[in-house]
């Protein structure tokens, strides 16, 4: 008889990095910077590329954005202009 437990399929999760919690990786978005070094919002969570994640809350985003940790998670500068465009497009989707 197996366990019911042994059955489950495992739901894999990622830490926001503006609220801090574990969440499962479905309910965050993910911001990567592609090979290229261009970086945008990744929706389908499937793109290539170092990949940050963060709640599809607006105020997870600002906390990350002021405090430099998408920067540093993704190990590079974002500029001003893509990060408004980042949060255009999180008030956009949300």
């Amino acid at each position: 008889m197996q366990n019911s437990a042994s059955n489950k399929k495992k739901i894999p999760e990622r830490k926001c990095l503006g609220c801090n919690e574990s969440k499962p990786k479905k309910e965050l978005l993910r911001v990567v910077r592609m090979p290229d070094g261009t970086v945008l919002l990744d929706f389908t969570g499937k793109k290539s590329g170092r990949g940050a994640y963060i709640c599809r809350n607006i105020q997870c985003f600002k906390k990350a954005r002021k405090s430099k940790r998408i920067e540093r998670n993704l190990d590079c500068v974002i500029p001003e202009d893509v990060f408004d465009a980042l949060e255009a497009e999180l008030v956009k989707d949300g």
